[in-house]
């Protein structure tokens, strides 16, 4: 309750009217404060006392997370705060999302906050630093696949880069993935971002399993019988047959599991009024939750495959109904710029009793379900 009321009522409007409003400069700022951190093992240390305790561990495609909430892709695009996110209270992190080359991303101003709804709508472009800076910067905090060097699983999310023509995507893919696998407990393959021309189409049939098939047999090829798990990050805007297509292929090619979803270009769910709701790029955050649910129970429905929830837990209801939904794992991103650690906390404190695949008991999954229709 302290922890809550102190970041919404001081820490988070200071950080609200910093920089001028700059939510990216503020972003950038913060990462730098939560790597400082990471730097004092002191300070990793009485966090954890007060954060992770109330972890629920749980093993998922052969990895033991200390607990089922993670940093969603694109909270830390280059691994800057990867030693803090354990003792801030996470189970894990997935760091990126990052390209075979460094970029810039798209032109400033790019990510815009709307408070008055929870929500956030960016229009980043996969800036990173690439995939060799951020495979230095994981080698020289020891990081290596299964080593647990700072104490949680990492997952990297890997993106294509923009000058790279989509001909080339499963290449482009490989290089960073042949850099980056030894440093990954997973890696998520994001061919759902809003945000770079044409990456979404890369969930069609053919290309999906292309780059899906052509990624699990690298993995298998640099680790034979144990290669690094493969999961893949479908858009919440996929209607129902698209949504089936995918799953069949990525179930086929050999994916290690889902995660569930990306941001929106739909703008339900925001005021009419609301200045910011027609800037280009993803939506994320509360407007999210209930699509994000429904794709996840949907998915679930028919798969046995693991499926990461992520997109619109801002409470410990929305993460108790996204394990419900189906969902073993879960991830926050918009969540934590408004909730901050006390959202963690309270997500640990779940009981993990969500429903085993295929096999829904609760009239809300039935619901969620429902509004795919």
């Amino acid at each position: 309750m302290i922890i809550d009321q102190g970041y919404r009522r001081v820490v988070r409007p200071l950080l609200f009217r910093a920089r001028g409003g700059d939510a990216e400069g503020v972003h950038e700022a913060t990462l730098a404060m939560i790597a400082r951190v990471g730097e004092s093992s002191a300070a990793r240390a009485a966090l954890a006392a007060v954060l992770a305790r109330h972890r629920d561990p749980v093993t998922v495609a052969g990895i033991r997370f200390p607990g089922r909430v993670g940093v969603a892709a694109g909270l830390d695009k280059n691994g800057v705060g990867v030693r803090a996110w354990g003792s801030l209270g996470f189970g894990f992190a997935e760091l990126g999302t990052v390209t075979a080359a460094a970029q810039p991303g798209n032109p400033a101003p790019r990510l815009f906050r709307l408070p008055g709804q929870q929500a956030i709508i960016n229009r980043m472009g996969f800036n990173n630093l690439g995939a060799q800076a951020l495979a230095g910067r994981l080698a020289a905090a020891g990081v290596a696949r299964g080593n647990g060097a700072v104490g949680i699983p990492l997952g990297i999310s890997l993106g294509k880069t923009r000058t790279v023509p989509l001909a080339e995507a499963t290449q482009d893919y490989l290089a960073s993935f042949r850099v980056l696998a030894p440093h990954a407990d997973y890696v998520a393959v994001n061919v759902s971002s809003p945000n770079t021309p044409g990456l979404r189409s890369l969930q069609d049939a053919a290309a999906l399993r292309e780059l899906v098939g052509a990624l699990v047999a690298e993995a298998d090829r640099l680790t034979p019988g144990s290669g690094v798990p493969v999961f893949v990050k479908l858009a919440p805007d996929l209607a129902e047959d698209a949504l089936e297509e995918s799953l069949a292929v990525c179930t086929e090619a050999g994916a290690a599991g889902l995660v569930a979803t990306n941001t929106t270009l739909a703008r339900e769910g925001l005021d009419a009024a609301d200045a910011r709701r027609d800037e280009v790029g993803g939506l994320s955050g509360a407007p999210l939750a209930r699509r994000a649910r429904a794709v996840v129970a949907f998915l679930t429905a028919r798969t046995a495959l693991p499926v990461i929830g992520v997109g619109g837990i801002l409470t410990r209801d929305d993460g108790q109904a996204m394990l419900d939904a189906g969902a073993v794992l879960l991830q926050v991103y918009s969540g934590y710029i408004y909730r901050g650690p006390a959202l963690v906390g309270e997500l640990n404190r779940l009981t993990g009793r969500h429903r085993q695949h295929g096999q829904p008991d609760r009239p809300q999954e039935e619901d969620d379900r429902a509004r795919l229709r």
